[in-house]
């Protein structure tokens, strides 16, 4: 059994809303002919048919031998509008992700979008998408419009989502200083990981995974720096009070209860996970169809390492069985 849970898949009219509703992300072409989505004119990700087109990655799937994908909306999310506006957009996607799920049963799970920056809408999208649209959790980005996930004004809907359980899967955005990883595409390739990293330290000093523990994180691109820079984490919780004022165990203690994805392809790196946090603390993840991702390696990555059979269990599906909520009956059974 083989469940991916980082791909995403975007509804047509999702594309559609992007491009009218103007702000800092636009549409062009590549060098290559490529239609790209473009933020503050850098290039952002190009458009590929799978992102569409679903009896393609139902081929694919088939053809790598995934049985079940967890589809979530990747940047801009619902983010590329303000305020109210994000909960249309929400439900839209939300809606298609659910509609999808019933038309092929089994294949397709969903992480729920949320219009954060709509402190009303917001929990009640929540409440709709795992208890009637049956979802599997949600996704947030690294930084919501500039604002850190940390910031006071979120607290609220991690409250409800940690009293629910629920998974929350932090998905990187730009970081807020742009500007530095406009060249190279360095924006997906550097500052998605750096923005990860940065989130997900500022969760931990903060508290908020010492004071929502119920909540099941699920940190994107196997955490960004987060493994490499355990130690380091920890040296500051030792070295500075201002890292001591809001958690009572070094930062490790909390990270390694988080939950990471294998978006990262490299034998190295998938050990270093494994030993930092454990293959139970490990999911499958492909970034598919994005041009940095690769529904092969998913598989194939976790496949040739030296895991033992029961940890490239956890890897592929264990793990997610474990965590995800509302999970049909025929999923992993």
């Amino acid at each position: 059994m083989k469940i991916d849970l980082h791909t995403h898949y975007y509804p047509p009219a999702y594309f559609e809303r992007i491009e009218r509703s103007g702000g800092d992300f636009s549409f062009g072409t590549s060098p290559t002919g490529q239609r790209i989505i473009r933020y503050r004119g850098a290039r952002f990700f190009g458009i590929t048919s799978p992102m569409t087109d679903v009896e393609q990655r139902l081929d694919d799937m088939d053809r790598v031998g995934i049985d079940t994908e967890v589809l979530s909306l990747s940047t801009p999310n619902v983010y590329f509008v303000e305020g109210r506006a994000q909960a249309d957009v929400a439900r839209m996607v939300n809606d298609a992700y659910a509609d999808l799920a019933r038309r092929h049963p089994g294949r397709f799970l969903g992480f729920a979008s949320i219009p954060m920056d709509d402190p009303d809408a917001a929990p009640r999208e929540l409440e709709r998408a795992l208890d009637e649209l049956r979802m599997q959790g949600v996704v947030v980005l690294s930084n919501i419009r500039g604002r850190e996930l940390s910031d006071p004004a979120y607290r609220p809907f991690f409250e409800e989502a940690d009293r629910r359980k629920a998974c929350v899967f932090i998905h990187p955005m730009i970081p807020v200083a742009s500007e530095r990883f406009t060249e190279y595409v360095l924006g997906p390739i550097v500052g998605f990981p750096f923005d990860t990293t940065v989130a997900v330290a500022k969760l931990c000093y903060s508290g908020v995974f010492k004071r929502l523990p119920n909540i099941r994180w699920i940190v994107a691109h196997a955490g960004g720096a987060v493994p490499y820079l355990m130690e380091r984490l920890d040296s500051g919780w030792r070295d500075f009070a201002e890292c001591r004022a809001h958690i009572d165990e070094p930062p490790s203690t909390y990270l390694r209860r988080l939950y990471y994805d294998t978006v990262t392809f490299s034998a190295l790196n998938l050990r270093l996970l494994r030993d930092a946090v454990g293959a139970d603390h490990m999911v499958m993840g492909s970034d598919y169809p994005h041009l940095l991702g690769s529904i092969d390696k998913a598989v194939s990555s976790i496949t040739q390492t030296d895991f033992s059979d029961d940890e490239k269990q956890d890897v592929f599906s264990g793990t997610a069985l474990r965590i995800l909520a509302s999970v049909p009956a025929g999923v992993g059974r």
